[in-house]
């Protein structure tokens, strides 16, 4: 069973920008994105982006962010 990685909550893996159109439904990118390697996968998730403007994956721990002055088309 997987489960998320503890250390994930303190320090980002990596940190990626989205722009609005990025996101899918009200908000949410998921993770991993199709940029990472096969052989850093975990399950994939869904994370809300759009109600702060930012979100962190629970097993690698990137942070996922809008780009300053975007907003999420779903909202």
């Amino acid at each position: 069973m997987n489960t998320p990685n503890t250390t994930a909550s303190t320090t980002p893996k990596a940190v990626v920008e989205l722009a609005g159109a990025d996101l899918v439904g009200h908000g949410s990118t998921f993770c991993p994105n199709p940029r990472m390697p096969l052989w850093s996968g975990h399950p994939k998730v869904f994370i809300d982006v759009g109600t702060t403007g930012e979100g962190r994956c629970p097993y690698c721990g990137t942070v996922y962010r809008l780009k300053a002055g975007e907003q999420s088309h779903g909202r």
